[in-house]
């Protein structure tokens, strides 16, 4: 089977194109991703988990009578594996710091309030009003090509603000840059975690950038980290938990289900039910990514499979076919918020492709397969469904 879009150069061990934002090849034609998949057969990953140890029994020394470190959680499933290795193996004191896109599904809204149950930790949660979500929403669109700028945001800027003010110097993200993204290897970790280091990798455009017409920087001050001089001031720096354990996400993944209940979900583009099984709207995401770059999440799980070992680039060509090209249901509820029209929407994302696909035929395909999950706000259903008990009541 061919690939999707033979014009495109596509690593020759594992399925991922060119157009993958950072992917760098060797001269055999091999993506930084398979390579630094491969150097991970070859670290001393007990010397790397002796510097971990050693490393947060320097945090915890330093922080005195605070807390030992940030980590930010979604209650995904890297948080919450997070969580159990810092807490369960270390003996950390954390806060968890959770930055709301204000899409929850009912799915991860569990997850996350199970997780703060299950390891008893302190949390802190920052949620953007609708109205700023919705508008960030088509902003979002026009400018860097997904609906989720202001979740790559504040992500990345509301741990930083709390690590300020509340001079806790330790971040603790989970997955290694060098994992999956080919932006990094395992040994060249090009990427510095800095106060721009979520602008530079997922959000793109600052909030003075982003900022236009009704949407002021005023409405988006929440989500501008912390300057430099602020980070540098406070002693704030951040770790990738992967860059220090040996990583795998199918094995962490089986363990949270079964020690702490955790729970995966339908997500759309998809044929895993783990990666943002916390948020309605990856299928949107991922879309967005197809349509530009010519790849969506079942690409990027396809790749993983064949690196690993767990299917052959054949069968990655067929599952990538039928789920990359699925126009998701979220969609009609991305245009509703965002007030496009599909014809809109559509438009858009033509002007938006990389050089190579620009002319081509993307393949779209109907969805027809169902959803476990309701593709609105879990919080919106909620407050309906109680409105509807107690109306109920009422009138019984």
């Amino acid at each position: 089977m061919t690939p999707p879009f033979p014009q495109l150069r596509y690593c020759v061990r594992c399925c991922m194109p060119e157009t993958q934002e950072g992917l760098l090849f060797d001269e055999a034609g091999i993506c930084q991703a398979c390579n630094s998949s491969e150097q991970k057969m070859h670290i001393d990953w007990a010397a790397r988990e002796a510097e971990l140890a050693a490393l947060l029994e320097r945090a915890k020394a330093d922080a005195g009578n605070n807390y030992d470190c940030i980590i930010p959680i979604s209650g995904g499933k890297d948080s919450v594996f997070q969580l159990h290795v810092l807490t369960k193996v270390y003996g950390m004191k954390p806060l968890a710091v959770t930055y709301s896109h204000n899409w929850y599904s009912r799915t991860g809204y569990y997850n996350l309030l199970n997780c703060l149950e299950q390891f008893e930790v302190d949390h802190i949660q920052f949620t953007p009003s609708r109205k700023l979500v919705n508008k960030s929403a088509r902003r979002s669109l026009e400018t860097i090509g997904d609906a989720c700028w202001h979740c790559h945001a504040g992500v990345g800027a509301f741990p930083l603000q709390i690590a300020v003010k509340f001079g806790i110097k330790l971040l603790i993200w989970g997955e290694s840059v060098a994992e999956a993204s080919g932006r990094a290897s395992h040994f060249n970790p090009v990427r510095k975690f800095d106060a721009e280091y979520f602008t530079k990798v997922s959000a793109k455009l600052t909030p003075d950038q982003f900022a236009k017409g009704d949407l002021t920087r005023r409405d988006l001050h929440p989500l501008a980290p912390p300057t430099q001089a602020e980070c540098d001031a406070a002693g704030v720096f951040g770790i990738h938990l992967g860059d220090y354990i040996f990583w795998d996400e199918e094995r962490q993944t089986e363990f949270i289900k079964r020690e702490y209940n955790w729970l995966e979900t339908d997500v759309e583009g998809a044929y895993k039910g783990y990666k943002s099984a916390e948020c309605i709207m990856p299928g949107v995401h991922d879309f967005t990514n197809y349509l530009k770059r010519g790849y969506g999440r079942s690409s990027y799980q396809a790749a993983m499979d064949v690196r690993n070992g767990l299917m052959d680039r054949e069968e990655a060509w067929e599952i990538i076919k039928e789920f990359d090209t699925e126009e998701p249901y979220a969609l009609q509820y991305f245009l509703k918020i965002a007030g496009y029209s599909k014809e809109e929407f559509y438009s858009i994302m033509e002007k938006l492709r990389k050089e190579k696909l620009q002319g081509v035929d993307i393949p779209v395909r109907e969805k027809t397969r169902p959803s476990r999950e309701t593709l609105r706000p879990f919080v919106e259903e909620f407050i309906e469904t109680v409105r509807a008990e107690h109306k109920d009541r009422q009138n019984s």
